[in-house]
């Protein structure tokens, strides 16, 4: 399974760049939409409203973007999934890595 899997340093240096764009995609959603959300603050419960939401926001985006290479196959399937990674941005990983994400893919799609 994915942790057995070696990863080169070519591939890690393409692991890292991917993984970074997800999270910069991500953090944009994220920041739009705070920005939203703040720019129909009207009321004092409505500011704490916004705090909830970061502190929600934050929760998710730190569980989903672990950075271990043990997790990053299972990791890069469901940031696909989530419309934040473009698959393009891997193709610089061995093939058994792609196949991997592509069985996390349809195995998820079944679900």
């Amino acid at each position: 399974m994915s942790s057995n899997l070696e990863w080169s340093s070519s591939e890690k240096k393409v692991a890292r760049r991917a993984f970074d764009k997800a999270l910069e995609v991500a953090l944009g959603k994220t920041l739009a939409e705070f920005k939203k959300k703040a720019s129909e603050t009207a009321t004092f419960s409505d500011m704490w409203e916004i705090e909830d939401y970061l502190q929600k926001q934050r929760r998710t985006l730190d569980q989903m973007f672990d950075y271990r290479y043990s997790q990053l196959i299972i990791v890069f399937a469901s940031l696909i999934r989530k419309g934040y990674l473009d698959e393009k941005l891997l193709a610089g990983l061995s093939q058994d890595k792609r196949d991997e994400i592509a069985r996390f893919l349809a195995w998820h799609a079944r679900q």
